[in-house]
C-alpha cells in the first residue's frame, strides 16, 4: 500500500512513511479507541454466510477488527447511524471527551467557511451558525483567531475551504481538490436462493430459514484478503467484505440480475425487492485512480444544499479511469465465482448510471507525499506554503487503502500531532506534546457519566 506508484509514476507516500514507521502510531489508535479483533461467534449471519462461501469456493474469509464492544452490541444494525447501546467505540467515547476535558471546546452548527491571516499574522478562521432544522439557514457568523489551524472538515469539505480560503491566503498548491480517491469502492448485491445456502453450505438457523437475515446484525464483519498480495500488480488488489447497507439509497442502487429491462427499476427490480431478507451485500475496495477533481467552490459550505439537512450537490467530478474500471471487473469476477458457484445466488453490482461513482470513504482530496507538484501537504501534514496549516483527515491519505480507512486515517493524524505541536511552540503558544491516552467513557441515555481525568470534570451525553 505505501510503495504504490499510481499513474503519476513516483511514490505516492512519503518516503518517511512506511508500514514500520507508522506502526507506533497504528498501535496507539488501536488502544485508544479500542480497537479488537472478534471471533467467529461474534460474525453476523451475513458475514457467516459470505464466510461458508469463500471456504466452499477455495477461498480465505476472516472475522473483521472493529472498535465495537461485542459484549454490548446488540446486532440491532443501527451501527451506521450512530449506536443507542455505546457499543460502538466512537469519538464520543475516547477523544472528544479527553479534547474537552483539557480544555477544547466543542462548537454544534459552526461551519467553517475560510481561513485569511489576521493583521498580526495569525489565522482568522471564519464560520457561520447554521440553524438546527434546516442547514440552509444562517443564524449567526463570527471569525475565531487562532496561531495554528487544523482542518479536519473530511475529504469532500476541506478542499472546499482551503479553495474558499484562495482569496485572502493566497494561492493553494496545485494538489488541493485534485487526486481524490473514492478507495476504489464498489458494491455487489447477491440475491440469495435459500434451499441452495441450505443445500451446498449447510447452513440452517434452526427456525427451518438458511438466512433470510440480511436485517440482522451490523456493519462489516467478515472479508476476504485473498488479493492483497503486495506482489500482485497494481489496480489488480482489492478486499471483499461483507457488508450490511441499509435501506434507501442502496435499495434505489441495487440491480437485478439477468434483467431484460432495466435492471435498476421495473418488474425484475420489485421481484427482488419482494426477497430483500435474502440479499448480501458484497463490499470492493480496491486501487483506484486518483481520478476525482473538485471544481469551483460555492459560496458557502462544501455543497449546494437542496434539503433542510444533508441532501447536497457538491462540486466533485469523478470519472473512473480504465484502470478503476479493470480492478472493478476482476473484484466483480470473483465475487461472482464466490457466490454463483453451485447455484448460491444471482450476483450483480450497483448501479454506475444513476450517480456514475460512490464512495463511503472518500480519500486523498489533499495529499501528503513528496513531491510538490502532485501533493499538497509535506511529510508532517502542513500545507504547503502555508505554514501553520494542518491537515489530518482523509483527505491527508494519498490514495486508496484497499481496506477500511480509518485506522490508517487516525494513525497518520496521530503522527502529525507532535509535529503540530513544535509548529506552535515555534509559534510562542506554550504548549507541551503529552503523548497521553484517552481515557474511556461511556454514554448513556438513561444517566450522564462524569469523566476528570483532565482535572476539570464533564459530562457526556449521547446526541
Amino acid at each position: 500500500m505505501f510503495d504504490r506508484q499510481g499513474s503519476i509514476g513516483r511514490r505516492m507516500w512519503p518516503k518517511s512513511i512506511t508500514r514500520e514507521s507508522l506502526d507506533p502510531w497504528y498501535d496507539r489508535v488501536a488502544e485508544a479507541l479500542p480497537i479488537t479483533r472478534g471471533g467467529w461467534d461474534d460474525v453476523t449471519y451475513a458475514g457467516g454466510v459470505f464466510a461458508a462461501a469463500c471456504h466452499h469456493a477455495g477461498r480465505t474469509a476472516n472475522p473483521v477488527a472493529a472498535a465495537i464492544d461485542t459484549d454490548l452490541c446488540t446486532n440491532c444494525n443501527w451501527m451506521m447511524s450512530g449506536c443507542r447501546f455505546d457499543a460502538k467505540r466512537s469519538l464520543l467515547l475516547n477523544y472528544l471527551p479527553a479534547a474537552v476535558d483539557h480544555g477544547a471546546q466543542i462548537r454544534p452548527l459552526h461551519e467553517v467557511q475560510r481561513i485569511e491571516r489576521s493583521a498580526d499574522g495569525d489565522f482568522l478562521v471564519h464560520y457561520t451558525v447554521v440553524d438546527p432544522v434546516d442547514y440552509r439557514v444562517r443564524v449567526d457568523a463570527g471569525a475565531i483567531e487562532a496561531k495554528i489551524v487544523v482542518v479536519a472538515a473530511g475529504a469532500a469539505a476541506t478542499p472546499v475551504i482551503l479553495q474558499r480560503s484562495e482569496q485572502t491566503l493566497g494561492a493553494m498548491p496545485y494538489a488541493v481538490g485534485r487526486y481524490f480517491s473514492g478507495n476504489g469502492e464498489r458494491l455487489n448485491t447477491a440475491i440469495l436462493d435459500e434451499d441452495r445456502v441450505r443445500d451446498v453450505l449447510g447452513l440452517d438457523r434452526g427456525d427451518g430459514l438458511a438466512y433470510a437475515a440480511n436485517q440482522i446484525g451490523r456493519g462489516p464483519s467478515a472479508a476476504s484478503w485473498d488479493r492483497l498480495d503486495g506482489s500482485l500488480p497494481e489496480f489488480s488488489r482489492y478486499s471483499l467484505e461483507q457488508l450490511y447497507f441499509p435501506p434507501g439509497f442502496g435499495t434505489i442502487l441495487a440491480q437485478a440480475p439477468g434483467a431484460e429491462g432495466p435492471s435498476w427499476f421495473g418488474v425484475e427490480k420489485k421481484e427482488i425487492l419482494r426477497r430483500w431478507q435474502s440479499w448480501l451485500t458484497i463490499f470492493i475496495m480496491s486501487e483506484d485512480d486518483n481520478e476525482g477533481v473538485f471544481g469551483p467552490p460555492p459560496s458557502t459550505g462544501n455543497a449546494d444544499r437542496i434539503s433542510m439537512q444533508m441532501l447536497s450537490r457538491g462540486n466533485l467530478r469523478y470519472e473512473p479511469s480504465a484502470n478503476t474500471k479493470h480492478g472493478w471487473a476482476l473484484a466483480d469476477a470473483d465475487i461472482r465465482d464466490i457466490l454463483e458457484r453451485d447455484g448460491l445466488s444471482r450476483v450483480m453490482p450497483w448501479t454506475n448510471e444513476v450517480i456514475g461513482a460512490y464512495t463511503v470513504h472518500p480519500l486523498a482530496s489533499c495529499r501528503m507525499g513528496d513531491d510538490p507538484r502532485t501533493s499538497a501537504l509535506d511529510e508532517t501534514n502542513e500545507l504547503r506554503d502555508h505554514p501553520g496549516i494542518f491537515v489530518t483527515d482523509g483527505s491527508a491519505v494519498p490514495g486508496a487503502l484497499t481496506v477500511n480507512p480509518a485506522f490508517t486515517i487516525a494513525a497518520i493524524a496521530e503522527r502529525a500531532v507532535p509535529n503540530i505541536v513544535r509548529a506552535a511552540q515555534a509559534r510562542g503558544v506554550d504548549v507541551r506534546y503529552l503523548g497521553w491516552l484517552p481515557p474511556a467513557a461511556r454514554v448513556s441515555r438513561e444517566a450522564p457519566v462524569t469523566s476528570s481525568a483532565g482535572g476539570v470534570p464533564v459530562t457526556v451525553r449521547s446526541v
